[in-house]
């Protein structure tokens, strides 16, 4: 098999920034990540999202309670069911990678484990500009720890 030289220059486009995506089909677009809006490409559109399964790129982790598209503070409450103990957790729309209407399957780019790790979903203040920071920011620092799709 042969070895990728890490130091040898490529005649393509750079993947980071090709088409304006990461590298990982889908993943986050290159520049600065967004938590807080669905990609275009996401297929969201104004659907009303509720009822969905949610699938993380390693399994199910349950199924969408509310959904807001607000314009800069869109994002998803998950009622992870039995999965980790009945409790709901926010995710921010810019997770979303595709929706599938016919199956009513929205998938998101983060693992099981980075969801359970995120901070905890707290009803009273999913609206206060602190609170979606810290969301905000744990999402964010998730592109740069780990590629979509492996375990921690």
């Amino acid at each position: 098999m042969d070895r990728i030289d890490p130091h040898a220059t490529h005649a393509g486009p750079d993947p980071l920034h090709a088409g304006d995506q990461g590298t990982v089909p889908g993943g986050a677009p290159a520049g600065t990540f967004d938590p807080w809006r669905y990609r275009d490409q996401a297929g969201v559109a104004d659907a009303d999202l509720v009822g969905y399964k949610v699938e993380a790129t390693d399994g199910g982790i349950g199924k969408i309670d509310s959904a807001s598209h607000e314009v800069d503070g869109s994002y998803l409450v998950v009622d992870t069911g039995t999965w980790i103990f009945g409790k709901k957790v926010l995710l921010p729309a810019g997770t979303v990678n595709q929706v599938d209407h016919d199956q009513r399957v929205v998938s998101i780019d983060r693992t099981r484990d980075q969801i359970k790790a995120a901070p905890e979903y707290d009803e009273t203040s999913h609206s206060d500009p602190a609170y979606r920071d810290q969301l905000g920011g744990y999402y964010d620092e998730t592109y740069g720890a780990l590629p979509p799709g492996t375990a921690r």
